[in-house]
C-alpha cells in the first residue's frame, strides 16, 4: 500500500461551556487573564474554532439557481459515501502497516475489499450517472487518488482497466480529479460542503488536497463578475 492514504483527521466542533467568565488581576501587571468555567490553567485569551463567513447565494438565472440546488442535492447524497471510502481505505492502510508477513497483508486486504464492495455495491448501483461522477470527485477529495488509480492499488492494472471501461459505458470517468480551483462545478460542490459542514448536514472531514475556500470564493465571485 502507498503511502497516499494519508491519516485523515475528522474535525469535530467541541462545545465549551463558557459561562461566568472571570477576569483575574495579576499582581503586578495591569493585564487581564482568563479563567474558564472547570478550567484551572488561567489564559490570555481562548482559542475559536475557525469560521467561514458565507455570502448570500445569487444567481444571473433561474437556470443556474435550479443547477445549483440540484448540484446541492447529489452533493449531499453522496458525501456519506466518500467520507466512507477514505475511513475504510485509512483503517486498511493503518493494519498493513502493523502486519508483517505479505501473504498475511494479500489475505488480509483481500478480506477488506469483500467487505467493502458488500457495504458499498448494493447503494451505489442505485446512483445514477451524474451522482456516480460527483462521487469519483470527492473520493480523490478525500484521498487525493482517483477512483481508477485506488482499484488499481487494490486490485490487478487489468482490473482496474475493466471498471473503468465500464464506468465509461455510463460516461463515467474513473480517472477524474478533483478541482475547485480550476472547475466551476466542483468549487461550488465545495462551497456546498462547507455549507453543510457549518450546518451541521454533514460531519466534516478535511480534504488532503492543497487549497483555501476563501481564496476560492474570492476567485470565482471575481471571475463571475468579469462576466457580467
Amino acid at each position: 500500500m502507498k503511502k497516499c492514504f494519508h491519516l485523515i483527521l475528522i474535525s469535530l466542533m467541541g462545545y465549551i461551556g463558557i459561562s461566568q467568565m472571570k477576569e483575574q488581576p495579576m499582581d503586578s501587571l495591569t493585564e487581564k487573564m482568563i479563567i474558564i468555567q472547570g478550567d484551572s490553567i488561567f489564559q490570555q485569551s481562548i482559542t475559536l474554532d475557525e469560521v467561514y463567513i458565507f455570502g448570500r447565494l445569487e444567481f444571473s438565472s433561474y437556470q443556474d439557481k435550479l443547477k445549483y440546488y440540484i448540484l446541492r442535492r447529489k452533493t449531499l447524497k453522496v458525501y456519506p459515501y466518500a467520507k466512507m471510502a477514505s475511513e475504510r481505505l485509512e483503517e486498511l492502510n493503518d493494519s498493513l502497516m502493523k502486519i508483517k508477513s505479505k501473504r498475511k497483508k494479500k489475505k488480509y486486504t483481500k478480506q477488506l475489499q469483500k467487505y467493502i464492495e458488500g457495504e458499498f455495491s448494493d447503494e451505489l448501483k442505485k446512483l445514477t450517472r451524474t451522482e456516480g461522477q460527483i462521487l469519483v470527485k470527492l473520493i480523490y477529495r478525500q484521498t487525493g487518488t482517483t477512483t481508477y488509480g485506488l482499484v488499481k492499488e487494490l486490485r490487478s492494472g487489468w482490473r482496474a482497466f475493466w471498471y473503468s471501461t465500464t464506468a465509461k459505458m455510463f460516461k463515467i470517468n474513473l480517472k477524474e480529479e478533483y478541482q475547485p480551483e480550476n472547475i466551476h462545478e466542483d468549487y461550488l460542490i465545495e462551497d456546498i460542503l462547507q455549507r453543510a459542514f457549518a450546518a451541521s448536514q454533514l460531519v466534516r472531514q478535511e480534504s488532503v488536497l492543497d487549497y483555501d475556500y476563501s481564496s476560492l470564493t474570492n476567485k470565482w465571485n471575481k471571475t463571475e463578475k468579469e462576466k457580467k
